[in-house]
């Protein structure tokens, strides 16, 4: 979704904002975040109502009137579940598929069969990363820990070692690189280049998930060193299946989205000719709605029909995969009214008029606001969605590539430090068997590592490219 021309709340939108009106919009902004930080932590309201009562209440601290606050939400959260909601919707299809059908068992199995000692850590952050590109985090965490508890108990490995380079990897993911929600929503906002943020989002992703997997499960390890609980190892699914589709054509299903968006992005660079009919076609089959949705249709054949799903039940399969994304939806939905309303009132003129008077470099100044949000919310997808919204007027003046290098600092901020505001904190503290103290010294600074040399990287790569 490109920037809407939606009708303009602040009166003087278009002219430049006086001291008291930055002060009143500062007041506004931090007012209608508490209201959404305190809804969420205190009240645990759901975060799609939080957001909605957030903007309402922003736009009143603003001055703007009523009706209008209103038209910009609901533009807003239109606009973002038609750009990004169909994408979701195929992910968690997609994802569903590979968990129901045994691919995802078989990818695992094989890269465990070719794994051993010291490498298995590196084996596990190979395995998560793979899984985790179609699969919301805490889908992927459900269907991996069997296997990091299996793995840690039959190895004899300590549970850390093997535990953190798979939640690096998930989590890595889950920030950096979409087609996973906050990703795209963050893309959506800034009208960042989606095949450019892919391959950017990969470069970045490989240094980062090595440090806070492998390398710092080291020390994990011997800050805690616990058992693998038995009481947490549940059934895999595939346990109940017959037959499972191969490693190859698993795989092959997995990657085909990422390498038609990848294909795409590489003839934009190459070509750059938008009447060119080789342009043409790969910005057709590159686009993130077509790229998905052949991995759907193509994952029925490699994954549904080898594990001997009938045509009903991969019907039934692609109707629960939608199932646990209604709240997703609304919520992202939700963040895309935010986002609008944060721009109409004048909010983003006044982040893009800060910048300049303070010399913050755009990147480090959307890294520190997802930051802050992700702290006070623990949501990584509210922090990506507000963050994009408040940030989103900085990528006007910049090149395709410093576009997604935003993206990737709010995804890098997102991650930043979870804690006991993060339901993927106590998901981590419970499979694992740990108590807070442990989760923090592991599965938190993790993140924070994670979210730390991301946003560095990507801060290296503003000045190289």
């Amino acid at each position: 979704m490109t920037r809407l021309s939606v009708e303009v709340l602040a009166a003087d939108a278009a002219e430049p904002i006086t001291s008291a009106g930055h002060a009143q919009l500062g007041i506004a902004v931090l007012a209608g975040i508490a209201v959404i930080v305190l809804l969420i932590t205190k009240f645990k309201l759901h975060a799609f109502l939080s957001l909605t009562i957030g903007s309402l209440a922003l736009g009143a601290f603003a001055g703007a009137p009523l009706d209008k606050v209103i038209t910009s939400f609901s533009t807003g959260l239109g606009s973002t579940v038609a750009g990004v909601g169909v994408l979701i919707a195929l992910g968690a299809i997609l994802g569903k598929m590979l968990a129901d059908s045994g691919g995802a068992d078989q990818i695992v199995d094989t890269i465990l069969d070719r794994a051993s000692g010291r490498s298995m850590p590196w084996a596990m952050v190979l395995i998560a990363s793979v899984i985790g590109l179609p699969l919301f985090f805490e889908v992927g965490v459900v269907l991996l820990i069997p296997v990091v508890l299996m793995v840690a108990k039959r190895g004899n490995y300590s549970l850390m070692r093997i535990g953190i380079p798979a939640l690096a990897g998930l989590s890595v993911m889950h920030g950096l690189v979409p087609p996973h929600p906050g990703p795209l929503i963050a893309i959506d906002a800034v009208g960042a280049n989606l095949g450019v943020t892919l391959a950017l989002g990969v470069l970045v992703a490989i240094p980062t998930v090595v440090i806070a997997g492998p390398l710092f499960s080291r020390y994990a390890a011997r800050w805690v060193d616990v058992p693998a609980p038995e009481r947490m190892i549940p059934q895999r699914p595939s346990e109940d299946l017959e037959k499972r589709p191969g490693f190859g054509a698993t795989l092959a299903t997995i990657l085909l989205p990422v390498v038609l968006m990848l294909a795409k992005a590489l003839v934009d660079i190459v070509i750059d000719d938008p009447e060119n009919t080789v342009q043409r076609v790969f910005d057709v089959v590159g686009s993130p709605l077509i790229a998905l949705l052949a991995a759907v249709l193509v994952g029925i054949f490699t994954l549904g029909m080898p594990a001997g799903f009938s045509r009903e039940r991969i019907s039934q399969l692609v109707e629960k995969g939608l199932a646990p994304i209604a709240g997703i939806l609304l919520i992202v939905g939700a963040g895309g009214g935010f986002k609008q309303t944060l721009i109409d009132t004048g909010v983003g003129r006044m982040v893009l008029d800060i910048s300049e008077d303070w010399s913050i470099p755009a990147l480090l100044l959307a890294w520190l606001i997802a930051v802050a949000i992700r702290l006070a919310t623990g949501s990584a997808t509210v922090a990506t969605v507000s963050a994009a919204g408040l940030v989103a007027p900085l990528a006007a003046d910049m090149s395709t590539t410093h576009a997604a290098l935003l993206v990737l600092a709010i995804g890098a901020g997102s991650l930043f430090f979870s804690h006991v505001n993060d339901a993927g904190f106590w998901l981590v503290k419970e499979y694992f068997g740990l108590n807070v103290g442990q989760t923090i010294k592991t599965w938190s600074v993790m993140e924070t590592i994670i979210s730390v040399v991301a946003g560095a990287l990507v801060l290296l790569l503003s000045l190289i490219i």
